[in-house]
């Protein structure tokens, strides 16, 4: 068992630390207190693989397969790859390292640990919690989607290869040489995306009703969340060791097809050839900074509420490193073999590779499933492919799930065991709510509706959280003192650059993509439709339902505390958790103490009792439990 060490300057002398240190008899210290039952211990992850694979899922998802392909090459190619992982090791590693830690030590989800890092902007904790529960509501759609081109891909030819289907029309042609095609062709796979899938209207305000097919199709994709989390991390730690690995085979598997076609090591080169007068422009690096920070899922709150079920000496260190490389690799691994398939997609069609390339999902339910179309043996491709975008969906949304059911639980524990009675009731009741909030986005116009919440949602909004809660951690708390506690659980103190970006860079870095971004603000639009004035209203008002979060948080710490205003203010930015501080002692001062009771060191109380040392802090319930 990992211990802190005390000591005198240029003494070596240990004492154990009964946060730390325990008996083999003793029950394993869990950290701060949580909001529990006496009796009721905090859930766990059975193995350590089992939090790994788990945070893998939720950091590698769609957005690895279908926009750091397109990001890359749109922003410079391989020149791209130089801002991204500057950003990465500037802002994404040490936003990683300081969310799983607070997690972690705090044994909270983000309402909880923020509440106690930093009272006056727990806010921006539920704030996380709120932009978490708006994404679950859309975000199963695109699983929705998944499985329902799975469900069409048993049969040959496949439906999106042909004109000949009730939904085509007049302008759907099978003519793969551009040069020959009107202006009005389209292709049977976007015809089959628009037309079949998503029945799409001609705007916003030709909303529709929900269409019956995607709706059994979205209760089955909410029905497989609730299976694979509806014990917790139980349930969650056994599905991860397939939904996070599977992914892999397949990628790799489609990636080998790809590049044995014609023309994949042209889209690779396109891909990869540096466009160096890009990096002069700050779009470029803004977007390897979001991209970085949407991919690894920071200010979601997921890396906090899924640290918070690890062990209290877990080496959160080992964790972020690994993480943050297998996101990179995977979303490098994608970027191959999906632009292996657009060079070849370029060669049928007698074009250039920036001609077929797309983003978003025209990249994964138009373009892509059209190239599997010209493939022999397509069936098996598609099937394995959307196989691929089902469970990478899936990871990510029972993980996201898992925050706002691990919120409510923290908090509302003793009315979900007195009304609810069990933890699986309420998660259950989380995906029929979840579920009912997201009918809208499979009506006529839902898709419509699903870029607003995409745009507003989780790129207004998620910038400004995200600045508070970095803010609150490393301005407010401290990063030095997040320092201190990342060495009480693991026994090491970080880098000292972990604690430079914690304090500057990053906090910097996050404020500079905020403020470009509503500079750059452009209001959103799909494809070449214009929302109405109305349509932009109702952005700003998804976007403000987790803005509006960290006021009514700060509201709620003041009128918590007592004393004037100045005093509540004051008061707010304490931290309710204890800080034991930098503690050094002369051993020799203990000398009685140990040869009276030579197998248990000193407690905290005895310690502070000694002539010149500080009187410890108050001790939590938990931490009293622990001496």
């Amino acid at each position: 068992m990992l211990s802190s060490v005390w000591t005198q300057p240029g003494r070596e002398t240990r004492v154990r630390d009964p946060m730390l240190d325990k008996e083999e008899d003793e029950p394993e210290h869990r950290g701060p207190e949580h909001n529990m039952e006496p009796g009721e211990p905090r859930d766990q992850w059975a193995r350590k693989a089992e939090f790994l694979l788990a945070m893998v899922g939720y950091a590698v998802g769609l957005g690895n397969v279908w926009r750091f392909p397109y990001l890359c090459y749109k922003s410079g190619g391989g020149a791209f790859l130089i801002p991204y992982f500057i950003m990465l090791f500037l802002c994404g590693i040490p936003l990683l390292y300081m969310e799983l830690a607070v997690g972690q030590y705090t044994q909270q989800g983000p309402v909880g640990a923020l509440g106690k890092i930093c009272p006056l902007l727990k806010g921006a904790g539920l704030a996380t919690v709120v932009i978490t529960f708006i994404f679950s509501t859309y975000y199963n759609v695109i699983i929705t989607w998944a499985l329902y081109y799975l469900f069409n891909s048993f049969q040959e030819p496949l439906p999106w290869a042909r004109c000949d289907n009730p939904w085509n029309t007049g302008n759907c042609t099978t003519g793969l040489n551009r040069s020959l095609l009107h202006n009005d062709s389209t292709s049977p796979s976007n015809e089959f995306f628009d037309h079949n899938v998503l029945e799409i209207s001609s705007g916003i305000d030709d909303f529709g009703v929900p269409q019956w097919d995607l709706s059994l199709t979205l209760l089955l994709a909410w029905i497989i969340v609730y299976l694979c989390i509806f014990k917790g991390v139980k349930s969650t730690g056994k599905v991860v060791y397939f939904t996070a690995t599977f992914p892999y085979i397949v990628l790799i598997a489609l990636l080998i097809r790809g590049v044995t076609l014609d023309g994949a090591v042209d889209g690779i080169v396109y891909f990869l050839r540096p466009k160096w007068h890009l990096l002069g422009t700050a779009e470029v690096w803004l977007n390897a900074a979001a991209q970085n920070f949407n991919s690894i899922g920071i200010a979601f709150g997921g890396c906090i509420a899924l640290s918070s079920y690890n062990k209290f000496n877990n080496n959160v260190f080992k964790d972020t490193l690994m993480i943050a490389c297998i996101n990179s690799a995977t979303s490098l691994l994608a970027g191959f073999a999906i632009f292996s398939v657009m060079g070849y997609m370029a060669f049928l069609q007698g074009t250039t590779v920036e001609e077929v390339a797309t983003q978003g999902p025209g990249l994964a339910f138009v373009v892509y499933p059209q190239a599997i179309a010209t493939m022999p043996v397509s069936p098996l491709w598609a099937i394995l492919f959307f196989i691929m975008l089902l469970l990478l969906g899936i990871d990510s949304q029972f993980c996201t799930v898992e925050v706002i059911v691990t919120t409510l639980y923290d908090h509302f524990h003793p009315l979900i065991r007195k009304y609810l009675k069990r933890k699986e009731v309420l998660v259950l009741l989380v995906c029929c709510v979840s579920y009912l909030l997201g009918l809208p986005n499979i009506a006529q116009g839902g898709m419509y509706f699903f870029q607003l919440i995409d745009f507003y949602a989780a790129a207004i909004s998620l910038m400004v959280i995200a600045f508070f809660e970095v803010v609150a951690i490393s301005w407010i708390y401290g990063a030095n003192r997040l320092a201190r506690n990342i060495e009480e659980m693991t026994g090491n103190k970080p880098w000292l650059y972990f604690i430079v970006c914690w304090y500057g860079l990053s906090p910097i870095l996050i404020g500079g993509i905020m403020i470009f971004g509503f500079i750059q603000y452009t209001p959103v639009r799909y494809g070449d439709y214009y929302y109405p004035g109305w349509g932009q209203a109702i952005g700003w008002v998804i976007a403000s339902l987790s803005i509006i979060c960290l006021p009514i948080g700060a509201i709620h710490a003041l009128l918590k505390e007592k004393g004037g205003f100045v005093e509540r203010f004051m008061a707010s930015l304490k931290s309710k958790i204890p800080d034991r501080g930098s503690l050094t002692f002369e051993p020799e001062e203990f000398g009685s103490y140990r040869k009276e009771n030579p197998t248990l060191p000193p407690s905290y109380n005895d310690i502070s009792g000694h002539k010149g040392f500080p009187s410890a802090p108050p001790l939590s319930p938990v931490q009293e439990s622990a001496l």
